[in-house]
């Protein structure tokens, strides 16, 4: 006699049998009879249908790329099962785009589609394998009474169920990769898709490809906006439309309850609600609707405590991103740690890991939600020790940076604060201008933190210490407004010399937008401090600077006044390096007046008393300004063309436009007008900036030549 018990074929003496029993798992009909007389009839119960278990499929905008990228997925693997792992943050879309797609496939699959919500971040619990496994098997045909209580035997049932079947799953809201790996169906022609906030590397280290969901550009969400209200009622209110993207973060979720809002009052302006909005912050809900904050409070909930005070403390960084060593500063904490924590910030998709070991916050709101947390449960004097850290690594490393690039600069106070426990070097003058220039936005920031928390003397030193960024890559806008803040935390901390220093910053910056009366009333208060505190060698700074902003107005007798003025006093003093570059100034203004020859004398005295010193950059203006006064044209050219090299190498964008125009006006004297063209609008593209007076004088330089 045979019988079958877990798949296994035994043989048994009829002696031995005492009596039938059934083991294992048995699929269709079971008869159990000791002994059977007459006829037996088998009545099959009718087939079940394949499970369709999709929610509706949902109105889906944009996400082209994304479908494209989840085709090409499925197109790929032939002879293995496909997870595709859908991830980004909350709000962002992932339900719907992963429900919208299983609707586009289903029909490749003709077993069925299973669908279940793993709560990763509902109110309650999420939802356990075990108890999804009873669902899907059930659905599959199983029996309830059949279906195994164990988990393991759950998961070995269903592996073999859907062993030869082509299914299709979608596993909505996944908190673990342990959570979905029982769900994955076994065979080769089935598909899963996973969506979940986190990126789950163990799955994906087992073979799921991950899929990342951004939130929409502009284009996208006005979109959005008009597929729920109508082109009419959006064209005539896109300005208030686009405010309102902005104010939704671009964030589907977000978008369309604040559509939803504004669809069933068809007379409401959108103007109205983004005024509520941008006074009240609120979270938009409609319903049952989980409301983004909510969702953010559970992701929050689900950190190491050791990860959740530092996604707090997050919240306190002035800029827009931030690196592992600012991040370390923050939070006093090892770089090793800070960039662990930061990978399960990320991983969570809170934060998003943009280039070069810099991260941000995935969006506003999410941002804005760390810095309530940190206000409501972290203690005041937590707070201000962090921002103290955080401040003090900005100056110490801004001081670094500075020292890399204007290293004859000595002496210069530097103190605020006490220096971080692993202050951030560089390997020379380009890392330091990269570092500057990738943290431009923080320092900026940080110089308006510092003062608004009465740390004046962080403020000013840390606006000071930018100087070397702004005098190679201009911002001048921007570099006002530090400037300024500068300047009130200097006059806050009672400090003339740094109320002068920040007088003499601000005027320069001033001078190259053009705004020469407004910089002349800066000389000339810093001036007057300098005199009173008996500063001769800054007395002559402010004189040079006047000189400055008397040749931006074409007053040439005016500025070799100041300048011939100040050269005398550095010379009196002994400022070789600073004489020079009156001297240079000077030469400007004689190049301007047609007195080239004049020029050049002054220019070869400069380059003299530069060339013992740790100054490339003045060296490079010198080669330029005798670019303009040579009259030998090819000696002219072959200056430009080494002070462009030296400010390509520096990186300075303003140094590089220089000799470009330079190169120009060459070429325009000599007879090439197309290469001269050429040059302006390669110096136009370098300097990047509409509101300077450069800008305004290669504009006009391109004008004349159309």
């Amino acid at each position: 006699m045979d019988w079958c018990r877990n798949g296994v074929v035994a043989r048994r003496k009829l002696s031995e049998i005492v009596y039938n029993e059934a083991g294992g798992i048995v699929y269709g009909s079971l008869v159990q009879a000791r002994n059977i007389f007459g006829g037996v009839h088998f009545h099959e119960a009718a087939s079940l249908p394949a499970p369709s278990q999709l929610p509706p499929r949902p109105r889906l905008i944009d996400r082209e790329a994304a479908i494209a990228e989840l085709d090409a997925l499925r197109e790929d693997a032939t002879d293995v099962p496909v997870t595709a792992l859908i991830t980004g943050s909350v709000g962002v879309g992932k339900t719907v785009l992963s429900l919208s797609w299983a609707h586009m496939i289903r029909s490749h699959y003709p077993d069925g589609q299973l669908y279940a919500e793993l709560r990763g971040h509902s109110d309650g619990d999420p939802a356990s394998p075990q108890e999804v496994l009873g669902d899907f098997l059930h659905a599959l045909g199983i029996p309830a009474e059949l279906i195994p209580g164990e988990p393991a035997q759950r998961a070995a049932l269903y592996r073999t169920v859907t062993q030869d079947q082509r299914l299709l799953v979608v596993l909505d809201d996944a908190f673990t990769a342990a959570q979905v790996r029982p769900l994955l169906p076994a065979s080769p022609g089935s598909i899963t898709v996973v969506t979940s906030r986190y990126r789950l590397a163990s799955l994906v280290a087992q073979g799921a490809r991950g899929v990342y969901v951004d939130r929409f550009d502009a284009a996208a969400s006005l979109a959005l906006l008009r597929d729920a209200l109508g082109s009419d009622r959006l064209d005539r209110q896109l300005e208030a439309a686009a405010e309102l993207v902005e104010l939704c973060m671009r964030l589907p979720l977000a978008l369309s309850v604040a559509a939803a809002r504004l669809a069933g009052r068809p007379s409401w302006p959108l103007r109205a609600m983004v005024t509520a909005l941008a006074e009240e912050q609120q979270t938009l809900t409609i319903g049952d609707d989980v409301a983004l904050r909510s969702a953010l409070d559970l992701s929050y909930r689900a950190l190491h405590p050791d990860a959740a005070r530092l996604y707090r403390l997050l919240g306190l960084v002035p800029g827009n991103t931030f690196g592992g060593d600012a991040t370390a500063a923050l939070a006093d904490i090892s770089r090793m740690e800070a960039r662990r924590l930061l990978g399960e910030l990320t991983d969570a998709n809170l934060l998003t890991d943009i280039s070069d070991g810099r991260y941000r916050f995935h969006h506003a709101l999410v941002r804005l939600h760390a810095a309530q947390l940190v206000t409501a449960e972290d203690q005041r004097e937590a707070r201000e020790g962090a921002e103290g850290r955080l401040l003090a690594w900005y100056l110490a490393t801004a001081a670094r940076a500075e020292r890399q690039l204007r290293p004859y600069r000595t002496g210069l106070p530097r103190d605020a604060e006490p220096p971080p426990a692993e202050p951030t070097d560089f390997g020379g003058p380009q890392d330091a201008l990269g570092w500057l220039a990738s943290e431009r936005a923080n320092l900026s920031a940080a110089v308006t933190l510092a003062h608004a928390r009465g740390r004046e003397v962080t403020s000013w030193q840390l606006a000071d210490a930018m100087w070397a960024l702004f005098l190679y890559m201009g911002h001048h806008v921007e570099r006002v407004g530090v400037e300024e803040t500068g300047l009130a935390a200097a006059r806050a901390a009672g400090d003339a010399y740094a109320e002068a220093k920040m007088l003499n910053r601000l005027g320069l910056s001033l001078n190259d937008l053009g705004r020469y009366d407004d910089a002349v009333a800066r000389f000339d208060e810093a001036l007057e401090i300098w005199r009173r505190l008996g500063e001769r060698g800054r007395e002559a700074g402010s004189l040079r600077r006047l000189g400055l902003v008397a040749a931006g107005r074409g007053d040439h007798d005016a500025a070799i006044a100041r300048f011939t003025a100040s050269i005398a006093m550095y010379r009196e003093l002994g400022a070789d390096r600073k004489a020079a570059l009156g001297l240079t100034d000077l030469a400007g203004v004689l190049v301007a007046q047609g007195r080239g020859p004049d020029a050049v004398i002054h220019l070869e005295q400069a380059r003299g008393l530069l060339r013992g010193v740790d100054d490339p950059y003045n060296r490079a203006r010198v080669g330029i300004l005798l670019g303009y006064a040579q009259i030998d044209h090819e000696q002219a050219d072959r200056e430009l063309r080494s002070a462009l090299e030296i400010m390509s190498q520096l990186g300075s964008s303003v140094g590089r436009a220089a000799a470009l125009e330079g190169l120009g006006e060459l070429a325009e004297r000599t007879g090439r007008p197309e290469e001269a063209y050429h040059c302006y609008e390669m110096a136009l593209e370098v300097l990047g900036e509409a509101e300077s007076a450069t800008y305004l004088r290669l504009r006009g330089r391109l004008d004349h030549l159309t």
